[in-house]
């Protein structure tokens, strides 16, 4: 395995084989060519050649399966998603919003992975400044908690694995003269600051997805599989417009929904893709998906770990975080958030396959209350609550593996790929984190090369996402966009140059007033922002836009919101995408 990638990646191999394919810059697009001009010819051809032919097909639009479109769309390849919900809207949404190494990761001596993770913070940071910037985090000292010198080598290793330095380095901190001392209980003068990123965690995944779809991928979200087989040299997946089904897979109801109410046995109704090769990416659902869509049963090498959220009113007024160390031995985060708010998190609780709709529960919630109060000057109390969330996270884990604590399983990645001689590829991908996903999709298109023709090389290192042109400082080109556009308000100028980055200008094009940018729903969302993001972002529910690619739910008064539901549902696609119908059947 070349460079680093066995540090993020336990690979099984069933088999290899490679496969013929046209030649050209993208041969998958040759391929549908060919199909669509034998299907035009009419008579026994059309029957044989509706369904398309893509290169790749991958089930599950969380961030995972997102970066493997993006990065086989590059690299020529023709591609197919569908997510039965919401792009990025499950444990994709729920994470901590964090782009970092893993500082406790260091105790398991996980060295490799936090290696790994901090190079790819340090992408993120580069080719997406717009949506992942620096944040320092403040870790008090207190009595009966880890030793300064434990911690002091901890950084001391964290500020040098990643190699380059993008970051400032840590550093001891005297909470008697730092702000960040001043919420926090008399006593603890001693702390630690570093440096690591903030990472707006479904923008991510969404603009991972567009992208993709910039590149040529078909991205079908509230697109459920119901069955796919192996039918010779080619995959056929057979799938369905969850909105049919009556399940709600877009909303927060059901987030994810990849397979979901609805679904317990295979099914062939409804039109039909085929595909050279498929990626199971469907994350918590990743078992469920090869027991119910591929009719494999069998337990999944996965630990599904609940892990929930607070957030409350602003508890201080500066703008580090804070790494609290509760007695337990987990850490607590708390973080400043979307400006009025702090966002506390996160626990681990064990929850089966048949998780349901997350949801952060009383105890959870105490749990994170009494963590931070064991800190700051002023308890925090469950009434503070302004909301939660909660997020299943599919952790890579063998059978002896799960033993442990949920809080010390690994957050390291493994990719099963089966590659029966004759028959085409089926990878599966279990486990990953946030900050790890576009080497994990580097890795699972490397490894897909190995039993497929793959043109192209490493590409997704150096690119930029959709907005992240903007040179390497943020506050400098978010000042000219500013100036560009000087009848903006100010605070809307920053949050449409920190969400959308230098796409912003196509939200305010042709405008030169206030007035131009349509109704205002409150809180400095107009009319032309929504519909940017019905048009380019796959917003067809309020609770995608103002939970998932934006946090304005936070601040929108409930007649606001049904407002705002009421103008995406009247402006969003009368239909999903579609693909032709196919009358065979497994």
């Amino acid at each position: 395995m070349p460079g680093g990638d066995k540090a993020m990646a336990d690979t099984r191999i069933h088999s290899q084989r490679g496969t013929d394919r046209p030649s050209g810059a993208n041969p998958g697009r040759a391929y549908q060519a060919i199909g669509q001009a034998a299907c035009e010819g009419g008579g026994e051809a059309r029957s044989v050649c509706d369904p398309p032919v893509y290169d790749l097909a991958i089930i599950g639009g969380g961030i995972n399966g997102v970066g493997i479109a993006r990065d086989a769309a590059g690299r020529g390849l023709s591609v197919y998603l569908c997510e039965a919900g919401d792009l990025g809207g499950a444990t994709s949404s729920a994470s901590t919003k964090l782009a970092h190494g893993g500082l406790r990761y260091l105790e398991q001596y996980a060295f490799k992975l936090v290696r790994a993770s901090l190079r790819e913070r340090d992408i993120l940071l580069a080719t997406a400044p717009h949506i992942v910037w620096p944040l320092r985090f403040v870790l008090p000292q207190g009595r009966g908690q880890r030793p300064a010198w434990m911690i002091r080598l901890g950084l001391f290793l964290y500020d040098r694995l990643g190699g380059r330095r993008s970051l400032p380095g840590a550093r001891a901190l005297d909470l008697r003269r730092d702000a960040a001392g001043g919420p926090l209980k008399a006593g603890l003068g001693r702390a630690f600051a570093y440096w690591d990123g903030w990472a707006e965690d479904n923008r991510l995944a969404v603009l991972t997805a567009r992208d993709a779809a910039d590149r040529g991928a078909t991205i079908a979200p509230r697109t459920r599989c119901t069955a796919a087989v192996r039918d010779g040299r080619l995959w056929r997946l057979w799938v369905t417009d969850v909105a049919s089904e009556g399940v709600g897979g877009a909303a927060r109801g059901e987030p994810g929904g990849r397979v979901g109410a609805g679904v317990s046995d295979r099914g062939a109704a409804g039109p039909m893709v085929r595909a050279r090769a498929l990626v199971n990416a469907a994350g918590p659902w990743a078992g469920q998906v090869l027991e119910r869509v591929l009719g494999r049963p069998g337990a999944a090498p996965l630990r599904l770990v609940k892990g929930s959220h607070i957030v409350t009113r602003r508890l201080f007024d500066h703008d580090s975080a804070y790494l609290f160390q509760n007695d337990d031995g987990r850490v607590v985060f708390a973080i400043p958030y979307e400006g009025e708010f702090t966002l506390i998190g996160t626990t681990d609780q064990d929850v089966g396959a048949d998780m349901g709709t997350p949801q952060a529960s009383a105890a959870e919630i105490g749990y994170l209350c009494a963590a931070v109060s064991g800190y700051f000057r002023q308890p925090v109390t469950p009434d503070q609550v302004v909301w939660s969330y909660a997020g299943v996270r599919p952790l890579y884990a063998e059978a002896a593996e799960t033993a442990g604590t949920a809080a010390s399983a690994s957050r390291d990645y493994a990719l099963d790929l089966e590659a029966p001689a004759g028959a085409p590829p089926l990878l599966t991908v279990y486990g990953g984190k946030l900050t790890g996903y576009r080497h994990l999709a580097e890795t699972a298109l490397d490894r897909l090369a190995t039993a497929m023709a793959i043109p192209g090389g490493r590409w997704t290192h150096a690119a930029c996402l959709p907005g992240g042109d903007l040179g390497t400082d943020f506050e400098r080109w978010a000042a000219a966009f500013a100036a560009r556009h000087p009848w903006l308000d100010p605070a809307l100028a920053r949050r449409l140059a920190r969400a959308y980055g230098s796409r912003a200008d196509r939200i305010v094009a042709g405008a030169a007033a206030m007035a131009d940018l349509g109704r205002h729903f409150g809180t400095g969302l107009y009319e032309a922002e929504l519909a940017y993001a019905v048009a380019w972002e796959w917003v067809r529910s309020a609770d995608d836009f103002l939970w998932r690619r934006t946090k304005l739910g936070l601040r929108l008064s409930p007649a606001a919101a049904r407002d705002v539901a009421h103008w995406i549902a009247a402006h969003r696609p009368a239909a999903p995408d579609r693909v032709p119908a196919a009358s065979d059947a497994p």
